[in-house]
């Protein structure tokens, strides 16, 4: 169990299990379940909610002044980031990387760009040419010498603090699964730590079920290889043997021309969640990774007796600012 880390209550757990009945039924495949981790609560939900249980209360053991992350311009994190250190009263410095050309004012002003500032935080714009982790640690000097004490959140809060909220994730999985019915759990492969903490949550609880990442930004290799340093570093924090390389898959077939650039899978995706469940997905992460759950059952990857459970990570606040795509 992971009581002896420390962790502040942020969300609301555990998130339900819902059956997809009717795309399920249209299917006519496996079955497909999802896991509500846009129910988490915190700013409206999400997945980084987890990640920040474990995160922030390092942060309050740091007694540090100023939080500072980063991301993509509609980052789910940032928000979730910035609602945290609301609650806290902990100043918070959101730096922003733009990853899309020609984006309309909508995708930089509305969105979560707006929910940061009304959580209060502080915004800045990563320059087009230049680095967003070199321009943090820039800034984050330049604050420092100004008697701030700093605290530095990696993209998507994934590092081996972060994990913990996936591997506690798995705990209630396998909570609810005690019949041990799932065959398959599906998630989006972003910046690495939901779905490598995942994975070590997977062996840390000896969870049969194999995971699959649809990713969501770089190629299969890179991405695996990502995960699996992610994992190794958790493992090494918690004293858990360390999983098989093998363990880690993922299918980059998904990510189009990039990471937040929308995709016509994405797009039928979202629709098809909104109109038979009416589940909202995201067009970053949730809408790519149900794309290629999708498509996987088109091309018979599963057995019609298999059991799927598809991790929502949440993020539908970002679809205002992605109208334009629709």
């Amino acid at each position: 169990m992971l009581d002896k880390f420390g962790r502040i209550k942020l969300g609301h757990f555990p998130t339900p299990i819902e059956f997809l009945k009717n795309l399920s039924e249209d299917l006519d495949g496996p079955e497909i379940y999802i896991k509500r981790d846009d129910c988490t609560g915190l700013a409206s939900g999400g997945n980084k909610t987890r990640k920040l249980e474990f995160l922030m209360s390092d942060v309050l053991q740091n007694n540090v002044n100023l939080v500072v992350t980063v991301g993509a311009v509609q980052s789910n994190h940032a928000r979730q980031t910035a609602a945290a250190c609301a609650i806290l009263g902990i100043k918070c410095l959101i730096i922003l990387e733009q990853r899309l050309e020609k984006a309309p004012d909508s995708y930089m002003k509305s969105g979560n760009v707006f929910l940061n500032k009304l959580f209060g935080a502080e915004i800045l714009f990563c320059p087009k040419d230049l680095n967003v982790d070199e321009y943090a640690k820039k800034i984050i000097q330049e604050r420092e010498k100004g008697n701030i004490k700093c605290y530095f959140i990696p993209v998507g809060g994934s590092n081996y603090i972060g994990e913990l909220g996936y591997i506690e994730c798995i705990r209630e999985i396998v909570e609810y699964d005690k019949n041990k019915i799932f065959t398959h759990i599906i998630l989006a492969s972003g910046s690495g730590g939901t779905h490598s903490g995942s994975i070590v949550g997977k062996k840390y609880y000896d969870y049969k079920a194999k995971i699959l990442g649809i990713s969501v930004k770089d190629n299969k290799l890179n991405q695996e290889n990502k995960v699996y340093n992610l994992v190794q570093s958790a493992c090494k924090f918690i004293s858990c043997p360390v999983p098989d390389r093998g363990d880690v898959i993922v299918f980059d077939d998904y990510v189009g021309e990039g990471y937040g650039v929308p995709t016509e899978g994405m797009k039928k995706a979202l629709k098809i969640m909104a109109q038979r469940e009416a589940i909202l997905l995201d067009p970053v992460y949730s809408g790519k990774a149900f794309d290629g759950l999708l498509d996987l059952i088109r091309k018979n990857y599963f057995d019609k007796s298999d059991k799927i459970l598809f991790i929502h990570t949440g993020g539908s606040f970002s679809l205002p600012a992605y109208e334009w795509a629709f």
